[in-house]
C-alpha cells in the first residue's frame, strides 16, 4: 500500500510540474523596472535608477505554469517627490517615462506584449502643477510641487488580486516617448506598444499587471 501511495505521489508531482514552461522576455523602461510572475520577482533592471540617463533593455528567461500573472513595477527617475530631475541646474525639468515588453515561449511563439490590455495603477504622481518645474527652489508638497502618493496594494501581482478598478494602460507612440539607448537593440513585435500612465511626465511610478492565459 505504501509503495502504491509513493508511486501515486511521484506521478502527481510529475503531472503538476509537466506544464511548467520556459519563457523569454524583453523589457525596456525609462528608467527602471522590476518584473514578477505570480508575486515572485523574476528580473530587475541591472542599471540603478539613480544612474543619470539609465536607458537600457533587458532580456531574460523565467519558468512559469499557465495561467500566470505578470507584474511590472516601472519608475521614471525623479530626485524627490517633486517629480523633478536636475534640480537647481539649468536643466531642471519634469522627466518622462515609457515602457515596452514582449514575452515568447520556448518555441518562439509570442505570448504577451505591452498594450492597452494591461491594468495599471499610478502610485506616484508629481508635480500636480507643471509650474513646479519653473520654481527656483522647488519643495515637495508645497505650492505647485504637490504630489500624490498611493500605497502599493498587497498582492497586486498575484492571481487572487482584484484589479477591476485599475485603469487600462495608455499606449503612447514612439514619437511621444522618444525611446533612447537600448530600445533599438530589440526586434520588437509590431503588436508590442509603448505604454505608461495617461501622462508621461507626471506619472512617475506605475504598477501594471497582465494575466497570461
Amino acid at each position: 500500500m505504501q509503495m502504491k501511495f509513493a508511486l501515486f505521489a511521484t506521478c502527481l508531482t510529475l503531472a503538476t510540474t509537466a506544464h511548467a514552461e520556459t519563457f523569454s522576455a524583453d523589457v525596456w523602461v525609462d528608467n527602471w523596472f522590476s518584473m514578477s510572475v505570480n508575486g515572485e520577482q523574476v528580473a530587475e533592471d541591472s542599471v540603478s535608477i539613480t544612474t543619470e540617463r539609465s536607458f537600457n533593455s533587458e532580456s531574460f528567461t523565467f519558468e512559469a505554469e499557465r495561467p500566470f500573472v505578470i507584474g511590472l513595477t516601472m519608475k521614471d527617475f525623479k530626485e524627490n517627490d517633486t517629480g523633478l530631475e536636475y534640480i537647481g541646474t539649468r536643466r531642471q525639468q519634469m522627466g518622462d517615462g515609457g515602457a515596452i515588453a514582449q514575452i515568447h515561449d520556448a518555441d518562439g511563439g509570442l505570448v504577451a506584449v505591452t498594450d492597452a490590455g494591461w491594468q495599471c495603477l499610478v502610485v506616484h504622481k508629481a508635480p500636480l502643477d507643471t509650474a513646479c518645474a519653473e520654481e527656483s527652489d522647488p519643495v515637495a508638497g508645497e505650492g505647485a510641487c504637490a504630489f500624490e502618493l498611493t500605497d502599493e496594494p498587497e498582492g497586486w501581482d498575484t492571481a487572487d488580486f482584484d484589479a477591476n478598478e485599475w485603469t487600462a494602460a495608455t499606449e503612447h507612440s514612439v514619437r511621444e516617448v522618444s525611446p533612447k539607448e537600448g530600445y533599438d537593440r530589440v526586434d520588437w513585435d509590431q503588436s508590442a506598444k509603448l505604454i505608461w500612465g495617461a501622462d508621461l511626465k507626471t506619472d512617475n511610478t506605475i504598477l501594471c499587471r497582465l494575466t497570461v492565459e
